[in-house]
């Protein structure tokens, strides 16, 4: 473990020209990360950052590989502008190896990695691709029974431990800002840490072509998204609550001429256009950003009200400034949307309860 104030040496940094973080990372992860990462960037502006975004879904399965070449997130990092670099091909295990070469060649002074899954495993490979550099990694409680663990750790010339979601007061911001500070003494504060999107003018003017071919706008109700999906079936709302929603809110005074966009991941899209399609509902439209990442951002900042599950959407929503209801679990309450003047957090009942016990009448409560 390093004795210095931070865990990079000040001296290092200033005289480094580049520096690689390592992480495994979806799309709501990166929606608070980012700001730690730009603040970084600022605060140090002669160093390139690097990103190494890892897919933890790697498989030598090639019938998977062109689905997890589009993951989202690579549209979002490209557009980033204080990254200098970002590796996405890490999909495929041939790809990974390459990636690895390539990572090598850069001769990185400094390697950071922000693994919390199997952290042990990046430990390794933060050494592998910077052999004589500074490594800094995350490390777990190690148990006898797990030398390999202890060994990798002792590849690391500095420490911090993974978040614990043990404290209910604490938002992911704020233990992101901790890695940082840890780091380099960086401090994000206040609004500094809220989600932000760029959205490129294509996109935006793609929304508005797809809202007027659904013949949405002009409109004179409130336009209304709702995202039932999450990557867990236990973060996933029923689409048949999703049907029975939008009658009761048609039903609605002041509610009547809403318009509602339904979001389905694209292989779940047909499914959806299935079940919403038996309720014969009006002035209701599937969507899927099976282009673009920013597809989704833009026709989000386009809503007047956005409903989702615990997922990317409803971070999305306070990064485009749009209020939200978020329908969530009681487990992991680090992730309620931190923007808190624009959002309305609906929990399950239950400790154990899956977010499908949300009720109809809670939503339309909170509507």
């Amino acid at each position: 473990m390093s004795t210095q104030a931070t865990l990079i040496p000040a001296d290092l940094l200033k005289k480094s020209d580049k520096i690689l973080f390592i992480a495994h990372l979806a799309l709501g992860d990166f929606t608070y990360l980012q700001n730690f990462f730009k603040a970084f960037a600022a605060q140090h502006p002669h160093l390139k950052v690097h990103l190494w975004v890892d897919e933890v879904r790697r498989t030598a399965d090639s019938s998977q590989w062109p689905h997890l070449q589009k993951y989202a997130l690579y549209d979002w990092t490209a557009a980033c502008p204080f990254f200098a670099k970002v590796y996405t091909r890490t999909y495929s295990p041939a790809l990974y190896r390459d990636s690895i070469e390539e990572a090598r060649a850069e001769h990185y002074p400094i390697v950071v990695s922000l693994a919390t899954l199997r952290p042990h495993l990046y430990a390794g490979l933060a050494r592998e691709i910077s052999p004589e550099g500074w490594v800094v990694g995350m490390k777990k409680k190690v148990s006898l029974l797990q030398p390999h663990h202890l060994l990798a750790y002792r590849k690391l010339d500095a420490v911090m431990p993974p978040y614990r979601s043990s404290q209910p007061e604490h938002h992911i911001s704020d233990v992101y800002a901790h890695w940082f500070r840890q780091l380099s003494g960086l401090e994000v504060t206040g609004q500094a840490r809220f989600p932000f999107v760029d959205i490129p003018p294509q996109w935006r003017q793609y929304a508005q072509d797809q809202l007027a071919a659904w013949q949405f706008a002009p409109r004179t109700g409130k336009l209304v998204f709702i995202n039932p999906y999450a990557k867990t079936r236990k973060r996933c709302w029923p689409l048949e609550h999703v049907a029975d929603l939008i009658q009761a809110m048609q039903q609605r005074e002041g509610w009547q001429d809403a318009r509602v966009i339904v979001n389905a991941v694209p292989q779940e899209l047909a499914h959806a256009r299935e079940v919403i399609g038996r309720y014969g509902l009006q002035g209701t439209e599937l969507f899927s950003a099976e282009e673009n990442f920013f597809q989704l951002p833009a026709m989000l900042a386009a809503c007047d009200l956005i409903i989702s599950v615990e997922t990317a959407v409803m971070h999305l929503a306070n990064a485009v400034h749009v209020p939200v209801i978020a329908l969530m679990r009681q487990k992991n309450p680090e992730w309620v949307p931190v923007d808190r003047a624009h959002s309305t957090v609906i929990t399950a009942p239950g400790r154990r309860d899956w977010v499908k016990a949300v009720s109809v009448e809670q939503v339309m409560k909170a509507i």
